[in-house]
């Protein structure tokens, strides 16, 4: 299977080597027609990466291209077929409400997945519709950029375009379909699907095939499949400490949402925490605290249990061996999620060269900061600044306590700038609140974007310490809290 690159410029470069795949893997469709397609926002700076800032003079055809009207040349749109652990229950799913265009060659020759989310109905919709909402399609746009540019690997948004369509679901809303960019759509649930309803020629086939697109530099290991759970369970560490990072709640964390690229990817409930507790939630559904922004690492692991349970008749012929093996990289997670989790905690705090007993101050900070309800991106906002703000935490005696502690470990001659340095690094100023999120929203369905511009250029700049954010900063007190805890059952928890 040839998978290399052919990079052309200025025009469509389409490789569609998923195509190549058993048929079992996918299907051929093509996106549902729509009746008045209008672009509404158009990812200018990713066309450029992708080598498709050409379309930005046809935005007629741009409208036509992304809403699935037109099939650019070169595309062979497909749907995926996968399954996945939902809430820990397996269920056969796949693309209801998204076809895969094709794979775009950058000018670097990179190779990337463009799909149409919200393109109408395919066999595996499950009796909806297959399309999406306007205002879910931006939010996604908004939260995926978002991640994007705090340098978190996601899955991103090239364009959003109205459909002239209406949407049912609780409320009539106006259709959209979002052009999402990833490395790839394999997911966990992927695998799922092959070992279930798949031969073992086809895992194989299959497995070289993502080696070979995603981790070439393991192809000639001694045992390529070890190597390829070991690659991944790393990379999902490595994202869902930058989520901790951000405070980021991903909110439906299924195993097919899980990318074996190591992206972020679907953002259906999801959002930044504001008030700094573990427990946190945000979903509707999620009534239990399965995916709280304290289990996210949890899950993390027990997807990648699934995960290897996939890989197991190609780890070793003999399955004891196999499970040895696979439990052996497995039992690794806690140790290694919790030495990068300190790192990342030292580095939100400036620490530059860590001691063991430093864990304390980051315990006792995190501690503080649930006790005293404070925000948790505010507080290392604060911290970086060297502001106090009069909330109840900086205004306690336990938490000067703490800081004169902190200071100590910060403040030598010779580390002062470089911790700040990493401080501004690490510690967003901004994040895209939800009721900034939801207000932009708002008013760009009724067609007034000048919130969510103002709002898109933010989130491009979260790291930007000279410039004054404060609204953007600030939670109205008359705001409805949109993520919940999952043991206060008074807590309203909105979800997209």
């Amino acid at each position: 299977m040839n998978i290399q690159p052919q990079v052309n410029s200025q025009t469509w470069n389409f490789q569609n080597s998923y195509v190549e795949l058993p048929a079992k893997l996918y299907m051929k469709q093509l996106p549902v027609s729509v009746k008045n397609p209008q672009i509404i926002y158009f990812n200018m700076g990713l066309a450029k990466e992708l080598g498709l800032e050409f379309l930005s003079e046809e935005k007629v055809a741009v409208a036509e291209y992304f809403s699935g009207n037109k099939i650019p040349e070169g595309a062979s749109p497909i749907l995926q077929a996968y399954a996945g652990h939902r809430f820990g229950h397996f269920t056969m799913l796949g693309d209801g409400r998204a076809v895969l265009l094709g794979e775009q060659i950058d000018q670097n020759n990179q190779r990337y997945d463009i799909q149409l989310k919200g393109s109408g109905q395919t066999p595996y919709s499950r009796n909806g519709d297959g399309r999406a909402t306007l205002s879910s399609m931006l939010r996604e746009y908004i939260i995926s950029e978002s991640m994007h540019h705090l340098g978190i690997p996601t899955t991103r948004s090239l364009a959003v375009v109205q459909t002239g369509e209406k949407v049912y679901r609780e409320k009539v809303d106006d259709g959209a379909v979002l052009t999402r960019i990833a490395s790839s759509h394999i997911r966990v649930g992927t695998f799922e699907y092959v070992i279930n309803f798949c031969s073992k020629e086809d895992l194989e086939i299959f497995i070289k095939y993502v080696i070979d697109r995603h981790y070439p530099e393991i192809s000639d290991a001694d045992n390529p499949i070890l190597e390829l759970l070991k690659v991944v369970m790393h990379k999902q560490i490595d994202l869902i400490v930058h989520w901790i990072r951000v405070g980021f709640i991903h909110g439906v964390m299924n195993t097919d949402n899980m990318s074996i690229a190591g992206e972020t990817i679907d953002y259906g409930p999801c959002a930044f925490m504001n008030t700094y507790n573990p427990k946190t939630v945000f979903s509707s559904i999620d009534r239990n605290g399965h995916y709280a922004f304290g289990n996210q690492s949890t899950i993390a692991n027990w997807n990648l249990t699934v995960f290897a349970g996939t890989l197991l008749p190609l780890i070793s012929d003999n399955k004891e061996e196999a499970m040895q093996l696979a439990k052996d990289i497995l039992n690794k997670f806690p140790e290694e999620y919790s030495n990068k989790w300190y790192q990342m905690m030292f580095e939100k705090l400036g620490i530059t060269q860590p001691l063991n007993e430093d864990k304390v101050l980051v315990d006792t900070l995190l501690q503080l900061m649930e006790e005293n309800k404070a925000d948790y991106t505010n507080t290392f906002a604060a911290l970086t600044l060297n502001k106090v703000s009069d909330d109840s935490l900086f205004t306690s005696s336990q938490f000067n306590d703490w800081r004169k502690q902190w200071k100590n470990r910060t403040n030598h001659r010779d580390n002062r700038i470089k911790a700040l340095k990493l401080m501004q690094s690490q510690n967003p100023l901004v994040i895209p609140r939800n009721h900034l999120v939801e207000s932009a929203l708002e008013d760009a369905i009724q067609g007034n974007k000048s919130q969510f511009n103002e709002l898109i250029n933010l989130i491009s700049k979260p790291y930007d310490y000279k410039s004054n954010h404060n609204k953007f900063q600030t939670i109205p007190s008359n705001w409805i809290v949109a993520c919940c805890h999952y043991n206060s059952p008074g807590r309203i928890c909105l979800a997209n």
